[in-house]
């Protein structure tokens, strides 16, 4: 059978692509970029988005199941996910995967009530935005300057969530469930980089802000991260980069209960443990070298 991928070329993406070969499917995957997808031999490259019906059509011909995202290419929540699964229902898919931003779209509603066997993936945060947020200020500098070092998340490795999502679109008995999706700890970020500093060999810390640090840095002095992905995600459109700012603040300082929640899901779906941030970071060292 034939199975697409959508957001083919993207942080797990690419990892479900890889997964799917591994399990000997035939895989399609669905990129804006086919010239720059770079994917490996044997894969089939569709062009296409998510966010318009245009070219989907012919992408969900003769496939058999999808991982899809619930998301476009500016990370907002799609607003056509009744169109998306009218075109797969018609087109004959039997079973999809959703990998889910931070908050739903039109996309899971129309799946909950349509004939497609659906499964929501979950995760909390992934390992790889460390090399989003920490890669160049600890080539630069060795330092992370953020607020709230001791802030905690349970990160998971993208090719897991990859492997959970194989599965998933592989074999019988997921359907209309959610996976929370989770690593094998809890960590703090400033055990995270105590840990990429193990894994480079280098002296790597962590610089704790106070808000008014940042508020002082990120707004008034111009000095700021790219705020753009939280700018997606935020219920705020349009907010300015203080709200930003505010918004970020408060995310970090609030406790919440799934930063504190394993749930052993990957274990459970694919029948081997999630793996750990060390050796995740052991893997992607070099990218935090000068």
């Amino acid at each position: 059978m034939t199975i697409l991928v959508t957001g083919a070329t993207g942080t797990v993406g690419r990892h479900v692509v890889r997964h799917l070969l591994d399990h000997g499917q035939r895989v399609r995957a669905l990129t804006r970029h086919p010239a720059r997808a770079a994917l490996p031999a044997g894969v089939e490259v569709a062009e296409g988005d998510l966010t318009s019906a245009a070219g989907l059509e012919a992408a969900f011909d003769g496939v058999t199941a999808a991982h899809l995202i619930n998301f476009g290419g500016d990370y907002r929540p799609l607003g056509n996910g009744p169109r998306i699964v009218e075109l797969a229902e018609r087109a004959g898919v039997g079973r999809v995967t959703v990998l889910g931003g931070w908050r739903e779209g039109t996309l899971e509603p129309a799946l909950r009530t349509s004939r497609l066997e659906w499964t929501f993936l979950q995760p909390v945060q992934f390992m790889a935005n460390a090399l989003t947020d920490w890669a160049g200020p600890l080539r630069a500098t060795g330092r992370v300057r953020e607020p709230y070092g001791d802030r905690k998340s349970p990160p998971i490795d993208e090719h897991d969530i990859g492997a959970v999502a194989a599965t998933v679109l592989t074999q019988d008995g997921h359907a209309g469930r959610s996976y929370h999706l989770t690593g094998p700890e809890v960590l703090t970020a400033r055990a995270m980089v105590a840990i990429l500093a193990e894994a480079t060999g280098r002296d790597l810390r962590f610089d704790e802000l106070t808000p008014d640090q940042v508020r002082r840095e990120w707004v008034a002095e111009g000095r700021r991260p790219d705020l753009s992905l939280f700018r997606a995600f935020s219920e705020v459109d349009g907010a300015g980069q203080a709200d930003l700012v505010e918004m970020l603040l408060r995310l970090y300082g609030t406790p919440n209960e799934l930063a504190t929640t394993l749930t052993g899901d990957v274990e459970r779906v694919t029948g081997r443990p999630p793996r750990t941030f060390a050796q995740w970071a052991a893997e992607h060292a070099h990218h935090f070298q000068p």
